[in-house]
């Protein structure tokens, strides 16, 4: 998503040019990064594959 389009209801300007505090908190929260600045999605997709390897591993050491 992204805030190219959205109107600002404090000021009624483009939240992306960000003229108001509003408009700041607004573009922060829609282009959050999460820890390191990677992507949650990317985070979370790590946190699967690695839960598979472990898995995999307990699979074929038995």
């Amino acid at each position: 998503m992204s805030c190219e389009h959205l109107i600002c209801a404090a000021c009624a300007g483009p939240v992306v040019e960000g003229r108001c505090p509003v408009c700041r908190e607004g573009r922060a929260k829609l282009h959050h990064h999460g820890f390191m600045g990677l992507p949650p999605v990317l985070i979370a997709v790590a946190v699967l594959l690695a839960i598979a390897l472990v898995a995999l591993s307990h699979i074929s050491g038995y």
